[in-house]
């Protein structure tokens, strides 16, 4: 599934636990592991990088280390792209303030800019856990196959105790159904229970053609904004990780300003949250 992954450090006080967190990772998938540091390169910060390594378990073939020095998000994507890197894995605050949203973190940059799928964890622990409850956005995408499946097969991985697949079902669908017409209370009902089962059967249909064998998946359909359902959902049930296909354009201060599902959610992160991308 991931066969290189990055990680984008800093020398703050989550960096031994983001390191936890990406050994965990890494061992999932048997990967090669990169660690970029964007700032200056010296002998206490290599010397504390290389006792952490060592303390968590990290063997050498394991892991390479890339120092640069410039703007964080350019120089981290810059990297993924020169060393083909699959997942970026990167430390990111649940919420930000209004300036901040506007002007960008670096986690968020690197989001709306990443050629990779990108992990963003918003609470590193030094003892890190599967992800156990997962939700997928299930909504039209034209790699809706590809996600679902990404999905799957990593909660296959974590032994998910919990899949959930939300999907939006459009109620102007509704009511081009019934315009015109006189139909009575129980006519509307039949309408939209119709429309329902219709969009609950794209996504099972979807699912027919991946391995499911040993996951709990429950689909459930929603009306309303999807950005802000997914997120009252995840919330709700204290989801572990929410994924979602990667934007099919390179999100901008437009997107900010007009939020895109991915631009509302990155203002306040409901859970841990894994972007797919299509590469």
């Amino acid at each position: 599934m991931f066969k290189k992954l990055a990680i984008a450090l800093a020398f703050s006080p989550r960096f031994e636990a983001l390191l936890h967190e990406a050994k965990r990772v890494r061992d999932i998938f048997d990967a090669q592991l990169v660690i970029i540091h964007v700032g200056m390169q010296d002998g206490g910060k290599e010397r504390l990088l290389q006792q952490k390594l060592k303390k968590i378990g990290f063997q050498e073939d394991q892991v390479t280390v890339i120092w640069k020095q410039g703007e964080p998000s350019r120089k981290i994507l810059a990297v993924c792209r020169r060393e083909k890197v699959d997942l970026l894995i990167a430390g990111a605050m649940k919420k930000e303030n209004i300036f901040r949203y506007y002007i960008g973190s670096v986690a968020r940059k690197i989001l709306r800019k990443a050629d990779c799928s990108v992990l963003m964890l918003i609470n590193p622990s030094i003892n890190p856990q599967p992800f156990k409850k997962i939700v997928i956005n299930g909504g039209e995408n034209d790699y809706l196959l590809s996600i679902l499946k990404k999905g799957c097969e990593f909660g296959k991985i974590e032994k998910a105790a919990h899949i959930h697949v939300l999907r939006e079902v459009r109620m102007y669908g509704l009511a081009m159904a019934v315009a015109g017409e006189e139909g009575n209370e129980d006519e509307y009902t039949e309408t939209r229970r119709r429309l329902l089962e219709d969009e609950i059967r794209k996504v099972n249909s979807l699912l027919q053609r991946i391995d499911t064998s040993t996951l709990n998946i429950n689909v459930k359909v929603f009306a309303g904004k999807p950005e802000h359902e997914i997120a009252k959902f995840s919330k709700r049930i204290e989801a572990d990780l929410l994924i979602l296909g990667a934007p099919d354009h390179k999100l901008s201060l437009i997107d900010r300003i007009f939020p895109h599902d991915l631009e509302f959610l990155l203002a306040d992160l409901p859970s841990n949250l894994l972007v797919v991308h299509q590469k």
